[in-house]
């Protein structure tokens, strides 16, 4: 959530600055266009041709709003969007541009006022149109008629954002007078508009500003070559194109005046080229790459670049450039600009290099930027101490160095002259080594009024940081892992009453959680994994994100929950202990859709209000003493994805509903519970389960043979989702995205009988099979060497009878075997995986099985029985007798002996420590504690390594 936030303002400040150094630019594009009166009306009326033309172009459109209710009459010059030269009468302007756009949430507004339609061809009858502009506006897919080519006046011309599709007319080649061409389209809808060719453009000798985002150019190779014959460019945008060439140099580069330069969401694989460092002009230039996994720039940033002394803008965000950033830096310093408002300073603004593979640290020349309003290095791997010169940049509002490495002690010098940072971003990576300590006298008064502060794993603590109750514009407030060790101070609400995104989760806060009342748009409050107590801090507010687990929080869940928070979407109580009942007004949250209260001591049936909770995609309530039979109102949620009951005392049968009512279902966990009754045939029709957990209850009756169905498409996880299962033999928690990865089926310890289901082996993604400990007869079926991903596998105590098929030995991930205590016959196979599964338990209980592991040799011509050379010799004792009444009764004795050690030291072990645990809370606390941090760094530890790897394997291919 924090991370998402952070993204997005980062990309707002981003569109902002574009937006005004775009329009400086676009300011002397409307000077292309003589004034037109709006109040006087013009020395001539139009003439009856151009009023005829217009009234045909209206025919053919849709206008929701009336925008165009104004054309009537014979003056056509009054009309809204038409603009007249005052002293002919001729029409030059057409501006239809959508006054509202989807790009600021004025969705509604922006979707009524689209005209719609066909653009008439009685256009052309405007011989005079020097300006036109259709922008945002919705012709949903149609062309881009090619007689607009005809309009030969036009200097102005701008259809983006209004769904245009197809192939791009080169027709437009005909306007030679142009100087503005806007034909971006829309992000929602990537290329939707394609170009074949772009040598049309050599038409255009006094071009200045040319749009093409999101227009689909991957059959244009030579587009740098097509752009090179526009002397007079000065803005180019090419984003998202679907581009896969930058050549690294040009003969010759003819649009020296070029300015702003966005090139950024396409697929090139190149370093960047030298040739950028010439364009001496460019004051804003965007070489970001993409989010889709494709083909980034990569290699160093060129050292040429500290030539771009006008540069004022710089994003190589989501890239694979590496090295350091000091020489690029060090340049920059040196330039100088007379013209700038300080007089000889960089006008370097803003450097975005977030998301890339840069190392390193930030050199102490980055305090002599001076005019430096955001610099962004988020998800390197930079390390070291951030320099205090850094303090100096008076004029920065944004700072963003989260997910790096650093380390040292930040003090009050490195924010002495950051009067204006509004923006302080700066989480470390949960697995770095180094440690940033952030060590300031606790009376300190910044310079600065944040709005955002996202500091985590840096520490801070112990106590409470005063600072903060300064900070009463902060608007996003994130102290996650800061080692805090202190009370929350009472009036510490009200110092910070605008509020609206809380997280003071993973640190060591204790004490009850003071009454303070919300800002009204509120909305996420994470307290979580701390040492907080008392009754549950659920005050009334408008809250949709509510994260309190892994507390002491006590006592029941507030009767008037429902009431209390009516906007609430997320709602996690995990891990403390709560007792009582399920509220019935928790049936009053009707945007709910995730409810996670497992690991409390809630108790009865589930309120029949929940009902009503129809958003609900996921319900996890393990680990309580729940009861009843599984409510039919669950066939209400429809969009539900996860459900985990375990661990209760639910019971009755598993109804048919459960596989017809919820299709999106991926993850369903009713181990250990009281269900009894034949698993019904429906459960096959969710197609999209990925982990089925029925251990642990009475169902009998036969495995479906459907079982096999299930596809390897699931959804994904959502924040904070955990689930126990068991695999090789003992219990894990996975959560996050390692959940998402796992495939896994658990039905052991209950009384099912029959045969394993042949289909079963469809399953190529499953990763752990369990059916041990029912009645199952039958053979392992052939073909079960066909679930290549397998790591676990146990059919042990069943009545599984036949040899072991050859093809479990090519199961190459396989770590866990448990096939003992059947009766199963003939050679164990060997090769492969097999080998290193050297344990003869895993095959104990087969009296007919031999071969190695086991002690016991294989012989007879199908090789289905065992002998031994032992067994064919009579045993002798010292006395000279046959040794079975001797030796017996002394392994009667010996035995006898060690099953009585054994029960008292399992007396003494037991109470010894789970005795004192169960009398002692604080002890029992701590313990379960300890199991829980410990069990969330090896999670944090895996998920890394996954991510390195994936990493890894993504830069091979690139």
């Amino acid at each position: 959530m924090v991370i998402s936030s952070h993204i997005f303002m980062s990309t707002l400040h981003h569109l902002i600055l574009i937006f005004f150094i775009s329009l400086l630019g676009t300011s002397s594009y409307l000077q292309l266009i003589k004034p037109v009166s709006c109040t006087k009306g013009p020395i001539f009326k139009c003439s009856e041709v151009e009023r005829a033309a217009l009234l045909g172009f209206k025919y053919n459109l849709t206008d929701p709003s009336g925008r165009l209710s104004s054309w009537v009459g014979e003056d056509c010059c009054n009309w809204l969007g038409v603009g007249c030269d005052n002293n002919t009468g001729n029409v030059v302007k057409l501006d239809l541009r959508n006054p509202f756009s989807y790009f600021d949430d004025q969705y509604q507004p922006y979707n009524k006022s689209c005209l719609r339609g066909k653009i008439s061809s009685s256009l052309l009858d405007l011989k005079h149109l020097r300006y036109f502009d259709l922008s945002l506006n919705n012709f949903t897919g149609a062309n881009i008629p090619k007689f607009l080519g005809s309009l030969e006046n036009l200097r102005y011309f701008n259809l983006s954002f209004s769904m245009f599709s197809g192939v791009i007319p080169p027709h437009l080649g005909n306007l030679s007078r142009l100087q503005y061409l806007d034909l971006n389209s829309e992000a929602s809808y990537p290329a939707l508009n394609q170009v074949e060719s772009l040598e049309w453009l050599v038409g255009f000798p006094s071009l200045k500003y040319l749009g093409m985002d999101f227009v689909n150019l991957e059959k244009v190779p030579d587009w740098l070559h097509a752009i090179n014959v526009l002397p007079s460019l000065r803005e180019l945008h090419l984003a998202n194109c679907r581009l896969v060439s930058l050549p690294s140099s040009i003969s010759s580069i003819n649009f020296t005046l070029l300015s702003v330069l966005d090139l950024s969401g396409n697929d090139f694989s190149t370093s960047i080229p030298q040739w950028l460092s010439h364009l001496t002009n460019l004051r804003s230039l965007n070489l970001g790459g993409n989010n889709f996994g494709r083909n980034n720039l990569i290699g160093k940033i060129p050292n040429s670049f500290a030539n771009l002394c006008n540069l004022q803008a710089l994003y190589l965000s989501r890239n694979n450039i590496n090295g350091g950033i000091t020489e690029f830096v060090d340049g920059l310093s040196q330039c100088s600009n007379s013209s700038s408002e300080d007089g000889n300073l960089p006008s370097m603004q803003e450097i975005d290099l977030s998301q890339n593979q840069l190392n390193g640290t930030i050199p102490e020349s980055i305090g002599k930027l001076s005019m430096l309003v955001s610099l962004n290095l988020y998800d390197n791997q930079m390390s070291g101490t951030i320099p205090e010169s850094i303090g100096k940049l008076s004029r920065l509002v944004s700072l963003g160095l989260s997910m790096n490495s650093w380390d040292g002690v930040l003090t009050e010098a490195h924010f002495l002259n950051l009067t204006r940072l509004k923006s302080l971003s700066l989480y470390m990576k949960v697995y770095a080594k180094a440690t940033l300590v952030l060590d300031v006298k606790h009376d300190w008064v910044p310079p600065f009024k944040l709005r955002e502060i996202y500091l985590t794993n840096v520490q801070i603590g112990p106590m409470f940081p005063a600072w903060i109750k300064t900070q009463n514009e902060l608007e996003s407030l994130s102290l996650i892992n800061a080692d805090i060790s202190d009370t929350i101070p009472h009036g510490f609400w009200k110092s910070c009453p605008n509020v609206i995104d809380w997280s003071l989760s993973q640190n060591k806060l204790h004490g009850q959680v003071p009454y303070f009342q919300f800002h009204p748009s509120a909305r996420y409050f994470d307290l979580s994994s701390n040492n907080l107590e008392g009754p549950l801090p659920l005050f009334h507010s408008n809250l949709s994100w509510i994260d309190l687990r892994n507390n002491l929080f006590s006592g029941p869940i507030p009767k008037n929950i429902g009431k209390l928070l009516p906007k609430l979407n997320f709602l996690d109580l995990s891990s403390n202990s709560i007792t009582g009942e399920i509220p019935h007004s928790i049936g009053m949250l009707k945007e709910l859709g995730t409810l996670f209260l497992r690991n409390n001591s809630l108790s009865g049936k589930l309120p029949h209000s929940m009902r009503n909770l129809s958003l609900l995609e996921e319900l996890l309530l393990p680990q309580n003493h729940l009861e009843g039979e599984l409510p039919s109102f669950f066939k209400n949620y429809r969009g539900l994805t996860t459900l985990d009951l375990g661990g209760n005392k639910f019971s009755g049968k598993l109804p048919a509903w459960i596989g017809e009512s919820s299709p999106h279902l991926t993850r369903l966990r009713l181990r250990s519970n009281l269900f009894h009754g034949n698993i019904p045939q429906q459960l096959c029709l969710l197609s999209n389960l990925h982990v089925l957990d029925l251990a642990h209850n009475n169902f009998s009756g036969a495995i479906p043979q459907c079982l096999g169905n299930y596809s390897d498409v699931g959804s994904g996880v959502y924040a904070n989702e955990q689930m126990s299962l068991v695999s090789k033999g003992r219990e894990y928690i996975y959560a996050d995205l390692l959940l998402l990865l796992v495939h896994f089926i658990d039905l052991s310890s209950n009384n099912l009988s029959g045969e394993i289901p042949v289909n079963i082996t469809n399953l190529v993604d499953l990763m752990s099979l369990n059916l041990s400990m029912n009645h199952l007869t039958g053979r392992i079926p052939k073909k079960i060497g066909n679930l290549h991903m397998l790591e676990t596998l146990d059919l042990s105590v069943n009545e599984l009878y036949g040899p072991i098929p050859e093809s479990l030995s090519s199961l190459t991930f396989l770590s866990h075997l448990n096939l003992s205590f059947n009766k199963l016959s003939g050679k164990i196979p060997n090769g492969y995986q097999l080998q290193t599964l050297n344990d003869s338990s895993i095959y104990e209980g087969n009296s007919l099985l031999c071969g190695p592991p086991l002690s016991t040799k294989c012989c007879g011509p199908r090789l289905s029985t065992k002998c031994s050379e032992d067994e064919t010799k009579p045993r002798v004792t010292p006395n000279g007798g046959n040794g079975v009444a001797n030796e017996n009764g002394r392994a009667s004795i010996e035995s006898f002996s060690f099953y009585i050690s054994m029960t008292a030291g399992f007396i003494v072990g037991f109470w010894g420590v789970c005795g004192t645990l169960i009398i002692k809370t604080s002890w029992r606390q701590a313990y379960f504690r300890g199991f829980d941090n410990l069990k969330d760094k090896i999670i944090v530890f895996v998920m890394v390594k996954i991510v390195r790897l994936l990493r890894k394997v993504k830069w091979e291919r690139s």
